[in-house]
């Protein structure tokens, strides 16, 4: 019997995923841009289980950051169980392992975080001593100090479990990224969009990155199309923004640029964890230097204090 023609047979690509509710969103959505993109590819998804997901009961801060939602997929990259990661773009240390890249940085969702109530419609309309959940400290010390009489629960977990407690009653309102939500289909439980103005997102908030071994060009190749220049260009300057100011997980930071034309606007800040102190500022300049407004706004601030609150935050 004559061999089985080839031509329908399919090249198989894995991606390494969280199995949270978001993050197989995404890897999803990866997944269905890829087989239309490439008739010849056929891909299949590994759920892997991080260190952040199975430590739930303590803060990001305690046990080592937003990278240990990454280190275990990343693991699977080297030894070559996975082709490529998917994550959000703000769960990314500015420092990756030896041996991996971001090869592809996805099309920007909404970047603001959003305010949720059963109660009230605005965060400027809680009362005296409100009780807000949220597990960032960013978002804890531009909420402290914006209203010092806030106080903040620590809540943790994917987006449907934090719903949960917060129809659960004991908070008047929580605090969450607006993309998680759109993406899940939730956008119509959002009460307020808080402006950039009140509440600065995260560094790479909104985006979606897949992460890749450098010498793997077939796969990147594979990836090259998803890349949008626009947003890789935005969040490369937030991240230069981080890296500068070599922040880390105990540290409140946030920067978010904008592009218009050829122009764009950074803006970036720096509190304590209490947030009784905070400084913000913003660049603007060209696209091509969108890596050095990062690392120039860094200087600035921690000229003008921001080291000295960063040397507190790590003590």
């Amino acid at each position: 019997m004559p061999a089985k023609s080839s031509k329908f047979s399919k090249v198989n690509l894995i991606l390494g995923s969280r199995g949270s509710p978001l993050a197989l969103w995404q890897a999803n959505h990866v997944k269905t841009l890829l087989e239309s993109e490439h008739k010849d590819l056929k891909v299949s998804i590994k759920v892997i289980k991080t260190t952040g997901d199975k430590i739930q009961k303590k803060s990001l801060a305690e046990i080592g950051g937003k990278g240990l939602f990454l280190k275990e997929i990343e693991e699977e990259i080297l030894a070559g169980n996975v082709h490529a990661g998917v994550h959000s773009m703000k769960d990314v240390p500015v420092v990756l392992p030896a041996g991996l890249m971001i090869t592809a940085i996805l099309k920007r969702e909404d970047s603001r975080d959003v305010f949720l109530s059963k109660k009230y419609d605005s965060l400027l309309h809680l009362p005296k001593k409100a009780r807000i959940g949220t597990g960032s400290l960013r978002r804890r010390a531009q909420l402290k100090n914006f209203r010092p009489d806030f106080e903040i629960v620590p809540v943790r977990g994917n987006i449907d479990s934090r719903m949960r407690k917060l129809g659960a009653g004991g908070m008047d309102a929580m605090i969450l990224a607006a993309a998680g939500l759109v993406r899940l289909g939730m956008g119509a439980k959002i009460t307020e969009y808080l402006p950039t103005s009140l509440i600065l997102p995260a560094v790479g908030q909104g985006a979606i990155g897949v992460e890749i071994r450098e010498d793997d060009p077939n796969t990147k190749k594979r990836f090259d199309f998803l890349n949008d220049i626009e947003t890789g260009l935005c969040v490369q300057s937030e991240r230069a923004f981080m890296g500068t100011l070599e922040g880390d997980c105990q540290s409140p930071i946030a920067a978010f640029a904008e592009i218009h034309g050829q122009m764009m606007k950074l803006t970036g800040m720096v509190a304590s964890p209490d947030g009784r102190e905070l400084i913000r500022d913003r660049v603007e300049g060209n696209i091509r230097e969108a890596v050095t407004m990062g690392e120039q706004l860094a200087k600035d601030l921690l000229s003008h204090g921001a080291r000295e609150i960063l040397r507190t935050c790590k003590k």
